[in-house]
């Protein structure tokens, strides 16, 4: 596995269709598309010029973790599709490695939560614990 900077993505065999702060979105079919997370620093909404080297891949990595965790819960929006069934390119594929989600299309609901343990107490996290157990 590579261990190169990702501070923006160029899929070649993908159209994309989004960049935001941390995450670059690629369409792969009407119903699907590929959340690809950088390592690029946001702070205050302003992208900073020097990318944090493997970021994307820990933040991807715990993205997908509470969603597998909590889809009992609540159903998301990650497929079961690999993404070597959708990128080909072995370059692509090695850049790629644990730091992307293949999502289903789904209309956003506008709102940002923040959440900070130490700032909110640990009778929440004594919560979440065991809800996710």
């Amino acid at each position: 596995m590579t261990t190169q900077t990702v501070y923006r993505s160029e899929l070649r065999s993908l159209r994309k269709i989004h960049e935001g702060k941390v995450r670059d979105l690629y369409a792969v079919d009407p119903e699907t598309m590929l959340i690809v997370t950088t390592d690029r620093l946001s702070a205050f909404d302003v992208i900073l010029p020097d990318p944090i080297p493997e970021k994307g891949r820990v933040l991807n990595q715990i993205s997908n973790f509470w969603f597998e965790r909590t889809r009992h819960i609540v159903p998301n929006h990650l497929t079961t599709r690999a993404l070597a069934d959708i990128v080909h390119d072995a370059g692509d594929l090695e850049l790629l490695a644990d730091r992307t989600a293949v999502v289903r299309r789904l209309d956003a609901l506008p709102l940002e939560a923040v959440v900070r343990g130490y700032l909110i107490g640990s009778g929440w996290k004594d919560y979440l614990v065991k809800l996710c157990l």
